[in-house]
């Protein structure tokens, strides 16, 4: 039998293994096996295969592994409730300044405040929702992108 069937052979089991553990560290000894039979296939001498299972191991496992956790762990951002309000656009209904008045937010009405407290917010104006405390947004005018 020849080296290279050894080492597809390994590849194989460490395949079949990381099946059954579902870790992928398995899986990345596989690909190094792969390389080592590939080395084997060459003609290249057993000294040389463990050479190449060694460094393409530890390439495998300090440069893809830790990019391959971070893809399989990462959630999207999921934003829910009120804080998918944030960021949204609104239109005010009743002045909105220091004391509370009404803004509409994707078809809903809400109580408002200015964030910046200073500011008087007049009715119609179009804002974005910057936070929500309780109840309550705190919004701030959208600013003219072109002003003239």
């Amino acid at each position: 039998m020849q080296s290279w069937h050894l080492w597809l052979m390994v590849a194989g089991l460490l395949g079949v293994a990381e099946l059954m553990t579902a870790t992928l560290d398995l899986l990345l000894l596989a690909v190094a096996a792969l390389a080592a039979g590939g080395a084997a296939a060459l003609g290249l001498g057993l000294a040389l295969q463990l050479v190449a299972f060694g460094v393409t191991a530890a390439a495998m496992i300090t440069l893809v592994r830790p990019v391959a956790r971070r893809h399989l762990t990462s959630y999207p951002q999921l934003r829910t409730g009120v804080a998918a309000l944030i960021g949204k656009e609104a239109v005010v209904l009743s002045p909105v300044g220091r004391e509370p008045g009404r803004v509409r937010i994707g078809g809903e009405e809400w109580s408002a405040r200015s964030y910046d407290p200073d500011l008087m917010i007049p009715a119609g104006t179009t804002v974005d929702v910057f936070a929500i405390e309780g109840a309550t947004a705190l919004v701030h005018p959208r600013e003219d992108p072109w002003p003239n």
